[in-house]
């Protein structure tokens, strides 16, 4: 019998997109779909676009409904995780889409965050390199509790951390600007999210180093390098609704060059089915990924100034998000760590 996954807040952007992959996965089988506000809804009248599951009803968000599953996804706002997870059997694996149980620092939570700090769990990142040579998935087979990355670290993790597992890249001057579609935001009404406000306008947010990504960002920068490494971090809003496109610079070490920075990048990602590397002088666009589990990197030398840019595109609901999920589901309950997760995206 297939392992059945529950999807929690199966209404919002995330969560639809958790549903849609857990539908087509060949080894899994979607059980309760729920939500708070569209319990009792059809799943097809939030999104149309799951035609196979259309008829299936949201039910209410309670353990009750979710015990007996094998795995269940959490797609729920920040906070609204730890509480819920913590009613639900230690048997049951629970990967949390919301930031509730990525920090370490308790510290950094604090700053960043209005609830209190839910404590760590292992951190759902399969191809973060490590300073000690290990993997982010070595933490992941067989775990029942992990915490999803943020969309935002996702991208920036994937396009850095070689160079600084490596030793290639300094840690003290890291910037980074990203951009994102407006599904990153949720699905909860905004006005600054109206077509009208976002079509042909880029505008920044979370300036000045106070997005709550940021210490998620420095997190993983430093398990890769081995050393603490602080992060310029500004985050952009773009008129597309799904992708991030994040470029990243930092001060090339001494004694390294274009040869050592571009050897760094391809070992770490050689044998990883969800990070590409680029040929040289091609570039991640956001179009190319689209509904793929799939980040695309490349990585240059500004000589001029000694710095390395590194670029990585993600879909920021796939690879960012519910993607992600489901390969630490894979990774979790011991089934291809490739199953179900499509690496080809839909163009135009």
């Amino acid at each position: 019998m297939s392992p059945r996954i529950a999807v929690v807040g199966a209404s919002g952007y995330a969560g639809g997109e958790a549903v849609r992959l857990v539908t087509a996965h060949p080894d899994l089988e979607l059980g309760a779909v729920t939500a708070g506000g569209n319990a009792g809804r059809r799943l097809g009248e939030i999104h149309p676009h799951l035609r196979a599951v259309a008829d299936v009803v949201l039910e209410e968000t309670t353990p009750e409904v979710l015990v007996g599953h094998d795995a269940v996804i959490l797609a729920l706002p920040h906070g609204h995780s730890a509480a819920l997870a913590a009613a639900l059997p230690d048997e049951t694996v629970v990967v949390d889409c919301g930031a509730d149980h990525r920090l370490a620092d308790a510290a950094a939570w604090d700053a960043f965050y209005d609830t209190p700090h839910a404590g760590t769990w292992p951190y759902g990142l399969p191809e973060l390199a490590l300073a000690d040579g290990a993997r982010g998935r070595d933490a992941l087979a067989g775990a029942t509790r992990i915490a999803v990355p943020g969309c935002y670290p996702t991208a920036v993790t994937l396009a850095l951390a070689p160079g600084l597992a490596a030793g290639v890249i300094a840690p003290e001057d890291v910037v980074v600007v990203a951009a994102s579609g407006t599904s990153g935001a949720g699905k909860g009404l905004k006005p600054h999210l109206l077509g009208a406000e976002v079509m042909g306008a880029m505008s920044p947010y979370g300036v000045g180093g106070v997005h709550r990504h940021t210490p998620e960002i420095e997190q993983n920068l430093t398990r890769a390098a081995g050393a603490p490494v602080t992060v310029s971090f500004t985050p952009t809003l773009a008129p597309m609704s799904r992708g991030i496109l994040a470029t990243c610079t930092a001060r090339i070490a001494p004694g390294a060059d274009a040869a050592a920075v571009r050897k760094a990048w391809a070992a770490a990602y050689a044998d990883e089915p969800f990070v590409e590397l680029l040929p040289e002088g091609a570039w991640p666009r956001t179009s190319d990924v689209l509904g793929a589990n799939l980040a695309l990197v490349q990585v240059v030398v500004d000589d001029r100034v000694g710095r390395v840019v590194a670029v990585a595109a993600i879909d920021n609901l796939t690879k960012g998000t519910a993607g992600a999920a489901v390969q630490c589901i894979n990774l979790a309950l011991g089934l291809p760590e490739r199953a179900g997760l499509p690496t080809i995206g839909v163009a135009p």
